[in-house]
């Protein structure tokens, strides 16, 4: 019984990880999980861009003609 405790104080996290990992795949909510960060990532993308127009540009700009 003490190799458990010591084993699940170590890796408790881990295990936790792996077994909520194969709920989600179980379930097939990863795929609702992977829409709800793209779609969070583009909103902050757009938010960067509407705010720093001038500086996308130039950058922007420079690797166009770098290729």
């Amino acid at each position: 019984m003490d190799n458990f405790k010591e084993f699940f104080s170590n890796y408790g996290g881990i295990v936790i990880g792996i077994i909520v990992a194969i709920l989600l795949m179980l379930t097939r909510l990863y795929i609702v999980i992977i829409g709800i960060i793209v779609i969070v990532a583009c909103a902050y993308a757009g938010n960067y861009i509407q705010k720093n127009k001038d500086q996308v540009k130039e950058k922007l700009k420079n690797f166009i003609d770098k290729m």
